[in-house]
């Protein structure tokens, strides 16, 4: 990485290219998931594993995340991530309580709590 005559870092516009492509190739392979008309668990993994890799790339490069300190890389990114797991279990919580009205009320029970 060359320095200015300010200090600053500038990172070659190169990666800043290839970045830009691999986003573009990406899109396109989101894209080809509903072209193909896939279905089921295949089509949201894929969607999820596109979405979280262009996200990946976008934070790592063009919001300069790469080239920070390790301490502000996990100050940004772990109060997310225990949300999600936070959001998880909520989750596993909210199946569970609807199989247990469902075992212990029957059928009824989905009157009361439909599931989606």
């Amino acid at each position: 990485m060359a320095q200015t005559a300010e200090g600053h870092q500038q990172h070659p516009l190169g990666i800043y290219f290839w970045v830009w492509g691999l986003l573009f190739v990406l899109s396109a392979f989101s894209y080809a998931v509903d072209y193909f008309q896939l279905q089921g668990y295949l089509r949201w993994s894929l969607i999820l594993l596109f979405m979280f890799l262009k996200a990946g790339f976008i934070v790592a490069v063009f919001m300069h995340m790469a080239w920070e300190r390790l301490a502000l890389i996990y100050a940004i990114l772990l109060p997310p991530l225990c949300l999600l797991v936070f959001i998880t279990l909520m989750a596993i919580e909210g199946d569970y309580t609807v199989l247990a009205r469902l075992v212990a009320f029957g059928p009824a029970a989905e009157i009361i709590a439909p599931h989606h």
